[in-house]
């Protein structure tokens, strides 16, 4: 969604080398790079209030939406959906589900299909006829027509990155000689289709820089198919591998293959919607047929268990992790990267207490960033031969601040830092004394440092709300930052102010928020006349995701015409350690929600901003706050975006990817975890007689990571149960997913639609910004 999402949004799994999702590009979109191991994100959310009861036979929630009763006096004239007596039961308690025939695929079910047709005829019809939508489609073109590059990848003297030339609805990689060269196109996903629609989700150059593994997805879907080609000649040579989903293509040091992930093929009509399971780990020898793939590891007695593999840089060793949720607590187990594929794996960390993330080693010593007794994580190491975390010796030990990320690179641990959010980068010899502190372009976020132990030079990135993507190169070795690539934006980023400012939880949790708006002499504290200005709230608090300070051009442009941009850093994220996040998940899941409603008030109180003029938006976990938050507290906003959420907490587990996210937002077989998913499921919340804010529900017909059936259902019921006039609308894109891959194109209309529709509900005037 990937909105900030984009971002990390990051969310979810495990990686060895790699400690989290890089994102090639920050400016909008994600490209998942796979250079060792990659950490995917699956985005998902849920909500806290109470269920009712009875005394006499078994408990019935009454979801006031799905009850009998007639629908509200909305002026907004909705399709009418059908409603059928499903009742589920859990743990005694009756829960009626009356839209449950829209959880059908739009692709199978011709009834779904016209619903969803009928919907967006509804929302284009109020979105088109908002004046100033066409200026500011036009704004956004403008804003999102610039160069942006990802980090480059060095394997075998060639250089590996990414380019959008601006518009181009891809980015497109390229091959150079040198860091600074600008190279020759070796992948133009645009020319795959169209629409746009086709993306390069990930690649990995092999390690002489002779060949490139790549993988293609189709409709912004989680599938991909896996290629190889030759770099000298950009032809062709193998593929596809179908049913890879998260590939992590980890290539074998001497070039003869690649270790990838792979599932079986789902059943007709179930492709985008069947439960994730028993995930496998094939090693694919180059020019062999996909039936010959070895298979290197099972789990089938843990079907939801999911796995990453690759290589030690010395090639001495297979290092493979194993997650069982979305937790970063992983097991990790070694052995001879010379084996046969099924040779058996030697055990390192046999549970999921602790977090071990595989970073490098040196001989049988192994280094890990690690939770274990610290919560904001330190570097340790661990001699395989005496394995076991009683065996650990502390290398770099844990601050107040979050270690966020670490790698090994010319013998120096590169340790990446949240301090406040704001990035911070140390560098320390494989004792752990110190030896310097990068030299950062200012606050914000840098992103990067990874590479081959050998390496004297890393990349990283650095961005801020007003700041796009600039790419450096450090020289580990001489401690120097060099810009490398800094984009040329149609705005001045010195028109626009950063702040952070800390505010109080309900349960009296200081938590910051960054806010971030354009320079305006009627915004002075020493102004005669203060005024409150319209503002749009953001968040996430989730799966252990930071979110940190990231360009996107519609932020931009929200700041242009007068708005302010607001980001809670709420708990459930990765902000403050692994403390941060287990204040915020399962039955403390409400926290979240109390965090992002504080943020409102606080924004209201100090005189920011006023009911009439706040929106929240948020994607994928963020949709499952905001759809939470505006069902407890409809009176506090004036306009919803819940994007791609996650908004029916008792049937998420039985789609796609959804049983992974349990240990995140609990599992309805645990009597305590399903009262607290009842207590806080924004579509089993929602009653009848409320006065609901304007709402943009948006989803797609293709994300199977949070299938559409949360939005549809959603969507129904809170049509049904508005009271008020404010319009409940509902966005379906066709052709796209869950954020990934999205095409520029689609995504500056998408962008246009969610700033029409606040301008409109909160009535911002906007015309002459917009000139």
């Amino acid at each position: 969604m990937p909105s900030q999402s984009e971002l990390r949004e990051n969310s979810v799994v495990l990686s060895l080398r790699e400690r989290k999702l890089r994102l090639a590009e920050r400016d909008g979109y994600k490209l998942y790079h796979c250079r060792f191991h990659a950490r995917v994100a699956l985005f998902v959310a849920t909500l806290l209030l109470p269920a009712g009861g009875c005394d006499n036979g078994p408990d019935v929630f009454v979801h006031d939406a799905n009850v009998g009763t007639p629908p509200g006096n909305s002026a907004m004239k909705y399709p009418e959906t059908r409603r059928v007596d499903q009742v589920d039961e859990y743990h005694g308690v009756k829960v009626p589900d009356p839209y449950r025939w829209l959880e059908a695929d739009v692709r199978e079910s011709a009834e779904v299909a016209d619903w969803v047709q009928q919907q967006n005829e509804i929302a284009r019809k109020f979105l088109d006829a908002i004046p100033e939508r066409s200026e500011i489609e036009r704004r956004l073109t403008e804003l999102w027509n610039y160069e942006r590059y990802s980090t480059p990848t060095e394997e075998g003297g060639k250089y590996f990155y990414t380019k959008n030339d601006g518009l181009q609805n891809q980015s497109v990689l390229y091959v150079a000689n040198s860091y600074s060269d600008e190279g020759r196109v070796l992948i133009d996903p645009n020319q795959w289709s169209e629409d746009g629609t086709v993306a390069l989700s990930s690649y990995s150059p092999s390690e002489d820089g002779r060949y490139l593994a790549y993988a293609r997805s189709e409709a912004g879907s989680d599938w991909q198919q896996v290629f190889v080609l030759e770099v000298e000649t950009g032809n062709e040579i193998d593929g596809p591998l179908k049913w890879a989903r998260f590939a992590g293509i980890d290539w074998k040091k001497d070039g003869t293959g690649f270790y990838y992930n792979r599932y079986p093929e789902p059943l007709p009509g179930q492709q985008h919607q069947a439960a994730a399971l028993n995930q496998k780990i094939y090693f694919h020898k180059l020019g062999t047929k996909q039936s010959d793939d070895k298979l290197v590891y099972e789990r089938p007695d843990h079907p939801d268990w999911h796995f990453w593999s690759g290589e030690s840089d010395d090639g001495k060793y297979l290092v493979l992790s194993i997650a069982r949720s979305t937790d970063p607590q992983n097991q990790v187990l070694v052995r001879d990267a010379a084996a046969a594929a099924d040779a058996p794996f030697n055990e390192l960390i046999g549970d999921f207490e602790n977090q071990f993330w595989f970073i490098g080693n040196e001989g049988t010593r192994f280094y890990f960033l690690s939770d274990l007794n610290a919560p904001t994580k330190r570097v340790v190491s661990m001699d395989i031969n005496q394995a076991g975390r009683e065996h650990v010796t502390e290398i770099v030990p844990a601050r107040e601040a979050t270690l966020d990320g670490a790698s090994i690179l010319s013998g120096r641990i590169i340790g990446q830092y949240m301090v406040d959010v704001l990035s911070q980068v140390d560098v320390f010899d494989l004792q752990g004394t110190q030896l310097a502190t990068v030299e950062l372009p200012g606050k914000g976020t840098a992103d990067g440092f990874i590479g081959d132990q050998s390496d004297e030079e890393t990349f990283f990135a650095f961005t801020s709300y007003n700041l796009p993507s600039s790419v450096y190169r450090y020289d580990v070795l001489a401690d120097k930052v060099e810009p490398i690539r800094q984009p040329r934006v149609k705005f001045d980023p010195e028109d626009f102010s950063v702040e952070q400012v800390f505010y109080h939880s309900k349960d009296g949790t200081r938590v910051p928020m960054m806010l971030a708006f354009r320079k305006d002499p009627e915004r002075a504290e020493s102004s005669p006349t203060p005024m409150t200005w319209p503002t749009l709230l953001y968040g996430y608090g989730g799966y252990s995701v930071p979110i940190t300070p990231a360009f996107r051009p519609e932020y931009i442009a929200w700041m242009e015409m007068g708005g302010v941009l607001a980001v809670a850093n709420l708990r459930g994220g990765g902000e403050y350690g692994e403390a941060w996040h287990l204040a915020g998940k399962t039955t403390k899941k409400q926290n979240v929600f109390d965090d992002f409603i504080a943020a409102a008030e606080w924004l209201i109180d100090e005189g920011r901003t006023s009911r009439e003029q706040l929106a929240i938006m948020g994607g994928s976990n963020g949709g499952l706050l905001v759809g939470a938050v505006m069902v407890q507290r409809p009176d506090l906003f004036g306009a919803c975006i819940p994007m791609v959420g996650v908004l029916d907490m008792l049937r998420f587990q039985e789609f796609t990817a959804g049983q992974f996210w349990r240990d995140e937002f609990g599992n309805i077989e645990k009597e305590d975890e399903f009262k607290a998913l009842l207590a806080y499921s924004p579509y089993h919340n929602i009653k009848e007689g409320v006065a609901y804010p304007a709402t943009l529900i948006m989803t797609a017909d293709t994300d199977d990571r949070v299938v559409p059936m949360h939005s549809f259902k959603f969507a129904a019921a809170l049509q049904r149960a508005q009271a008020g006039d404010a319009p409940i609308l509902l966005r379906i894109e066709e052709r796209a997913g869950h954020g990934a891959g999205t095409p520029v194109k689609k995504m500056i209309e998408l962008a246009a639609d969610r700033w029409a529709f606040v301008v409109k509900t909160l009535g911002m005037d906007v015309e002459q910004a917009l000139k």
